[in-house]
């Protein structure tokens, strides 16, 4: 059965990106992925089970964890706190 998992992950710089993508390109089971480096988010779908892809992805060495649902990408607070407010 086909599973979207929403991973935080903790990167800094495209080689940390190039390095995600390595481990979810030989992960058997993943049809598709998308890295944000932005966002520090990564979607991975596919027949996969969530805590094996944390799992795979921890392997990197960058910090890892479930992305909360309803949670804000830190660059897209930063930019709600950063933006001027009107009276």
């Amino acid at each position: 059965m086909a599973e979207t998992v929403v991973l935080r992950v903790g990167m800094t710089c495209e080689g940390c990106v190039g390095a995600v993508k390595r481990v979810l390109g030989r992960m058997e089971g993943v049809e598709s992925f998308d890295v944000d480096l932005q966002e520090q988010k990564v979607t991975v779908k596919g027949n996969v089970k969530p805590d094996a892809v944390l799992q795979t992805v921890s392997k990197t060495g960058k910090k890892t964890s479930f992305w909360e649902q309803g949670e804000a990408a830190p660059a897209a607070a930063a930019a709600a706190s950063a933006a001027p407010t009107t009276a």
